[in-house]
């Protein structure tokens, strides 16, 4: 349910807005102007890179529009980024130019059901859906080598599997290539398509690789282990049978390994002291790119293949590199820059002259950098003694002598997700109104080892959330928190751990801010997408199975003890959610009303398990703020 979220509701905003509508210089603070809601989301978001077949132009995916569509931009960065699609109404997830031609594969959902379906934008401007099934998810999954077709997974033979197809380019025709039996999911082909590997998972804390020989119609485990392992297929090494895999094998952390599968060679390809979590290769091999997990930043190193040695990436000043896609030619490399205080820029450098450009800029014009926050890595000891890290945002405010200002935790989502110093627009703008801010990573979050990640398991609401307990001792310590005002705030796994806040420690937070937060663990695992059966046991064995554990799972749902809530609690959710279903917030809210606890809910019916439309989110932003500053900041301690 992991999921990257942002908020809304109207009331004591009006004080802030006056000041800030009128023009960001007309508010300030020891020189810190204070932003609306709108002029921070006027900060684009854009993700994803593809070039054109003759690499002079980078298309990507924006919310330029309000929401989600497809553009296109010069790789020089001359002139301005192009509009490709004009969807009003549902997010267009562009995925890449088709590898003759300027036709165009993207994909796209209904109102943020997630049953999304893949098309094309045809040469003469005609869009045609090229997996025709409103029931149905469709996922690109990669091109053939020889680029004449491409592979993508699909439900609609049964909306529990996903089974494998190969579509071909010139008319579109399609076959199934692999049919899943129900526990062992594709992931990649090879280059000469005889083999495919598969994924087999048994737990979070054990998977199995398969591979299916397509010439032999038979089915083979790849190093098979005892106990409990992670091994997951990455990809095969061009021009191949290597399959790369990452694996924890005797190691806290993930690694990368290959296997020949022509020789069952085994090679360690890519280690650190952390979690090195994807490996790929550029088209022909002459590249190899790795990621790490470096508390909780991510690291990106380019290796020259045969010498093995690190190219040197270009230094930058704002921010650090965070994804990279090497173009079909090996001579262009498209990457995106961020920061816990500048969102995403793409950028292009030339393997050739060592030069790179610029082409975006995605902040706001109408907001100063310098007025925005960068997020500190901390650590703080929980209620046994294990170090928890997080990221703490702190306002400008707070350096002035005797200053003490409200807070929040926030916690994201998962169960399993982590919190990294990327931007988040939501938590800058709540940072730009004075809110001393905690991300916090509490066990059971990736990229700290798998001792930590397992070790919230079958017990969430409950260590997890005492984790977030014990940030408020880290905000007393700081000296500039007013810790009678610290609110809890999620979204996802996230505002399940606010509703448990406020239902299990009724008087520890001021109030709760629950984004698409789980009410009720029964209802929830029993009405998973079907698509997510191959994971159903995984999160069976995690959190907890609803016929076997159904005492232990009624015993950790906020909704059967919602008479114990006495904070204020503010609820947002997606009509279409298919994740966390509205009932999850209908119902919790009604529960807590009967309290006589002031409760705002806003129910967006045109969205999913996320916000899609820029003006949803808007609306949720100045929500949050207004409500944190009526029942936190504008009003007495509550005892």
């Amino acid at each position: 349910m992991q999921t990257n979220v942002q908020l809304t509701l109207w009331a004591v905003l009006v004080l802030v807005s006056t000041a800030c509508e009128h023009s960001t210089s007309s508010s300030s603070y020891r020189g810190v102007r204070v932003y609306t809601a709108e002029q921070f989301l006027n900060t684009r978001k854009i993700f994803g890179s593809a070039f054109s077949p003759d690499e002079l132009k980078i298309m990507y995916s924006s919310n330029e529009t309000g929401i989600i569509n497809a553009f296109e931009i010069d790789v020089e960065g001359i002139g301005k980024p192009r509009q490709l699609t004009f969807s009003k109404e549902n997010a267009v997830y562009a995925i890449s130019y088709f590898p003759h031609d300027e036709r165009i594969l993207f994909k796209s959902d209904r109102g943020g059901n997630e049953i999304t379906n893949l098309f094309v934008k045809e040469r003469n401007g005609t869009l045609r859906n090229i997996t025709p099934d409103s029931t149905a998810k469709s996922e690109f999954l990669a091109w053939a080598a020889d680029r004449n077709s491409f592979f993508f997974i699909s439900n609609r033979r049964d909306k529990r599997y996903f089974d494998l197809y190969e579509m071909n380019i010139a008319d579109y025709s399609w076959q199934m290539i692999y049919q899943n039996e129900g526990d062992m999911n594709p992931v990649c082909v090879s280059d000469d398509k005889r083999y495919i590997a598969l994924q087999k998972v048994i737990s979070r804390r054990r998977t199995e690789m398969y591979v299916f020989d397509t010439q032999k119609q038979t089915t083979f485990p790849v190093n098979p282990l005892p106990g409990e392992v992670v091994q997951n297929p990455l990809n095969f090494k061009p021009q191949s049978h290597i399959l790369n895999f990452v694996t924890d094998k005797d190691s806290e952390f993930l690694y990368v390994m290959s296997c020949d599968l022509d020789n069952g060679h085994l090679q360690q390809i890519a280690r650190a002291d952390w979690d090195v979590y994807k490996m790929y290769y550029s088209r022909t091999g002459k590249y190899r790119v790795e990621y790490i997990n470096r508390d909780a930043k991510v690291e990106i190193k380019v290796y020259e293949t045969a010498t093995n040695q690190p190219l040197p990436l270009p230094r930058l000043p704002e921010g650090e590199i965070s994804s990279v896609h090497i173009s079909d030619s090996e001579r262009l490399m498209a990457f995106y820059v961020n920061s816990s205080k500048s969102p995403n820029d793409l950028y292009v450098y030339n393997f050739q002259t060592g030069k790179y450009v610029k082409l975006t800029r995605s902040l706001s014009r109408e907001i100063d950098p310098e007025d925005l926050v960068a997020g500190q890595v901390i650590r703080y000891r929980s209620y046994d003694g294990m170090e928890i890290p997080g990221i703490l945002y702190k306002p400008h405010a707070a350096n002035r002598t005797g200053i003490r200002l409200p807070a929040v935790v926030w916690v994201h989502g998962g169960p399993g997700g982590q919190s990294r110093l990327t931007y988040s627009p939501l938590i800058q703008y709540i940072v730009n109104q004075g809110y001393v801010t905690l991300a916090v990573n509490h066990r059971g979050s990736l990229g700290y080892g798998k001792t930590f990640f397992a070790a919230d398991d079958r017990k969430h609401g409950e260590v997890d959330l005492k984790d977030c307990i014990a940030a408020k001792d880290y905000l007393h310590s700081l000296g500039y928190v007013d810790t009678t005002r610290i609110a809890i705030a999620g979204g996802s796994y996230g505002g399940y751990i606010v509703l448990a806040a406020l239902a299990f420690a009724p008087k520890t937070f001021a109030l709760g801010v629950d984004i698409f937060g789980v009410s009720n663990w029964l209802r929830t695992l029993n009405s998973i997408p079907p698509w997510w059966e191959a994971a159903r046991k995984e999160l069976y064995n995690e959190i907890g199975d609803p016929k076997a554990d159904s005492v232990m799972l009624y015993n950790k749902s906020p909704l059967f003890h919602a008479h114990r809530i006495v904070r204020p609690l503010m609820v947002v959710q997606g009509a279409n959610d298919p994740r966390v279903l509205r009932i999850e917030s209908d119902q919790i809210v009604e529960a807590v009303r009967k309290n006589g606890v002031p409760v705002e809910y806003i129910l967006f019916p045109d969205e999913g398990h996320g916000f899609n439309k820029r003006e949803n989110e808007q609306q949720a932003y100045e929500a949050i703020v207004q409500f944190m500053n009526k029942y936190l900041k504008n009003s007495p301690a509550m005892p």
